[in-house]
């Protein structure tokens, strides 16, 4: 019983760890005013922290068994595609640009980390976390400043090329 009752200790701290790591990446994007912010990001980690936790215990509560086949890996692999629909869900074309895709690819990555929360790869995690961040924020930075056109050439643009 003192076992089952640390490794339930251990799950709180994951599923934690998961709100903070979540919640880190969904900073950049309530700051840039998304739909999709703190919330939706640490939701998103947690749920892919306790499914793989919740899989990974059943694994270990049927491993033993005669007759029961049982793969944590397919839980792993139907987060990727639940995650993938809701980023399709968010991707859009408008007004000459798609809206949308970095933050379906933040959701992406954040998926990842909760999976890594969830498998107990603590410091893969939060150094993903921290990557993501620097991709969010940083690479933001270059693209304004060296890369992107000014808002409305490419409109115009597009305007000059169809006449």
């Amino acid at each position: 019983m003192d076992f089952y009752f640390s490794s339930q200790f251990q799950i709180f701290f994951q599923l934690f760890l998961a709100v903070v790591l979540g919640g880190i990446i969904g900073l950049e994007r309530e700051y840039k005013r998304k739909e999709a912010g703190i919330r939706t990001f640490a939701l998103v980690c947690l749920g892919a922290t306790l499914f793989t936790t919740v899989s990974f215990e059943s694994f270990n509560l049927f491993i033993n068994q005669r007759g029961i086949s049982f793969d944590p890996a397919r839980i792993i692999g139907q987060i990727v595609v639940g995650i993938g629909f809701i980023g399709a869900g968010l991707i859009i074309y408008r007004r000459f640009h798609v809206e949308g895709l970095t933050t379906a690819a933040g959701l992406w990555v954040t998926a990842a980390v909760g999976i890594a929360v969830g498998i107990r790869l603590y410091l893969i995690a939060v150094f993903t976390t921290f990557l993501a961040m620097g991709i969010l924020i940083g690479v933001r930075i270059i693209e304004e400043k060296w890369l992107r056109t000014k808002p409305g050439e490419d409109e115009e643009r597009f305007k000059d090329s169809n006449q």
